[in-house]
């Protein structure tokens, strides 16, 4: 019987074993009683399996509060274990928020835990087949833009909100000059009346296409068009219509189903950025850990993946960020060949911060988008630009940014400028 395996971390005043049972029981066959129907030959089929059950140091205090044990006068000690458990795809199919359901659903509201998170979901190979794959991930990215040996380097259209489609597009035709591979919307900015994107679509993109034509370069635009489905779908077509190339989505806002039809619709690169995923991760004992949430939203064929940045402006640190990463550029399921996403690193990222991202990712698989630390550098967003690749220039000949920074006077710049705001 092919299995999905869930890793959770559990805490409860009860036993981690019969919690891992209750866990099983209420994600596939059972409930807190034995019902009518609920023969053996069912049970054999379709009830989850508990794998392992791994018990930890326990806590004093509970992480979270609960009713139920509350009521019942049950207290401390707080036991915590990983808990393994396998779920049938045959109660699944290809079904993506019902494999969600089944994940995590209702067992973020048991009340016997006083804590749990998803820290894991490994697929069968047969299982992983069912989904899209992504049209372009990190391969097919660099074939379209022609960038080979070292990383994309990109930035985000700023300020975030209230420009208007003519000066968006000017920004847009500075940034090209510039020497950007990749350029995006801001999260925050999809469909303003100061810039719609019915306007805002054809107008940048006139300035892309002139581009292109005269230096044989392609810039790829990520506009966000984060909105409802339909809406969503309207606006990849426009893109496709103008001869873009990207769509950016808030993965989270959207969620799996709205990501799968729009993948299903359209043949655009998805750049897919993860905001908000904090509230899913932060708490150590609540929530989903970046492993599980990057499988699930892997199989709606998402070619782009946000994981933050190293010492960049967010909560994560950079053994998070470095694991976000890595996954991102492996297979879901061993040997598969078209299933790797490109990692994207953003959040506060300057020239100063490219050699930790290379030893991160270990290879130049990555994509470093630099809002600041191209468009605030002092002399321009082209030395902004220049500061980056200089910067890689470094890591890929073993030398320091001081020993670059030598010969580069845009690096120079940017260690003396960005490095006093570290």
């Amino acid at each position: 019987m092919d299995l999905i395996e869930a890793r959770y971390l559990i805490e409860t005043p009860m036993d981690p074993a019969k919690i891992a049972a209750i866990i099983a029981g209420e994600q596939s066959s059972g409930t807190f009683v034995r019902v009518a129907g609920e023969t053996d030959e069912l049970r054999e089929r379709c009830a989850a399996r508990v794998l392992s059950v791994t018990e930890l140091d326990a806590a004093t205090e509970p992480s979270l509060q609960s009713a139920y044990l509350q009521a019942k006068g049950i207290g401390g000690p707080y036991r915590r274990a990983e808990v393994r458990v396998g779920f049938p795809t045959g109660n699944i199919g290809r079904n993506l928020a019902t494999l969600a359901s089944t994940v995590s659903g209702n067992l973020y509201d048991l009340g016997e835990i006083t804590g749990l998170k998803l820290l894991d979901v490994k697929l069968p190979a047969s299982y992983r087949d069912l989904y899209d794959r992504p049209v372009a991930g990190t391969s097919g990215t660099r074939s379209r833009m022609k960038v080979e040996g070292r990383p994309f380097f990109g930035t985000i259209i700023k300020p975030n909100v209230g420009l208007r489609t003519d000066d968006i597009a000017d920004l847009v035709e500075q940034l090209c000059e510039a020497g950007v591979d990749f350029i995006k919307d801001d999260e925050v900015c999809a469909n303003p009346a100061s810039a719609p994107l019915a306007d805002r679509i054809p107008a940048v993109m006139e300035r892309v296409r002139k581009y292109r034509d005269r230096t044989g370069r392609d810039v790829m635009i990520a506009f966000n068009i984060t909105d409802e489905t339909d809406a969503m779908r309207r606006h990849a077509d426009l893109i496709e219509d103008e001869g873009g190339s990207c769509a950016m989505v808030s993965m989270n806002w959207v969620g799996l189903s709205a990501m799968q039809t729009l993948r299903a619709s359209t043949p655009l690169v998805l750049h897919g950025h993860r905001n908000g995923f904090g509230a899913l991760s932060r708490h150590p004992l609540l929530g989903m850990a970046f492993p599980a949430y990057q499988t699930l939203y892997r199989l709606t064929g998402v070619d782009h993946m946000h994981v933050h940045g190293m010492g960049g402006k967010f909560c994560d640190d950079d053994a998070e960020v470095t694991e976000s990463a890595r996954l991102c550029g492996q297979p879901l399921c061993a040997g598969e060949t078209d299933d790797i996403v490109l990692p994207v690193f953003s959040s506060g990222q300057w020239a100063g911060t490219v050699p930790a991202t290379f030893d991160a990712v270990g290879s130049a698989d990555f994509m470093f988008l630099a809002g600041g630390g191209i468009l605030a550098h002092p002399s321009g967003p082209a030395a902004g630009v220049r500061s980056l690749q200089d910067a890689w220039e470094a890591c890929a000949t073993g030398q320091s940014l001081d020993a670059q920074a030598k010969t580069s006077p845009a690096l120079a710049e940017a260690l003396a400028f960005y490095g006093n705001k570290a």
